[in-house]
């Protein structure tokens, strides 16, 4: 099993910069399935090159694509038909990260062939 690391494009907004037409943004997309296989990790750029890390349930994430869903500090919906929006919640604000539908599926895609199905 190996990790899979995928790069995206997103639009971020947060409620410390808001601006009307934010620009896109390198984003991390990672799952690590010896380390926990049902999490995926988030890295978005933060302020003097330190990323913010998000960790959040990877069904999460799929369930998000098709209805809104919640989970903690995390939500997920899908916006229109090819975009999809992840909210993350912290003390130190509300971060909005809108991604193409596409990016985030293909990336579901790879970790679940990275993976061995987990018993239940």
């Amino acid at each position: 099993m190996s990790v899979v690391e995928q790069y995206a494009r997103a639009h971020i907004v947060t409620d410390e910069d808001i601006r009307e037409e934010p620009d896109a943004v390198p984003v991390v997309l990672r799952y690590d399935p010896e380390g926990d296989p049902r999490s995926v990790r988030v890295d978005l750029p933060g302020p003097h090159d330190q990323p913010h890390e998000w960790t959040f349930s990877r069904a999460l994430l799929e369930q998000g694509l098709r209805a809104p869903a919640e989970s903690g500090d995390v939500r997920v919906w899908p916006l229109g038909r090819v975009q999809a929006v992840v909210e993350l919640h912290s003390s130190h604000g509300v971060s909005v990260v809108q991604f193409e539908s596409k990016a985030l599926l293909r990336f579901l895609r790879r970790t679940y062939m990275a993976a061995e199905p987990v018993a239940r």
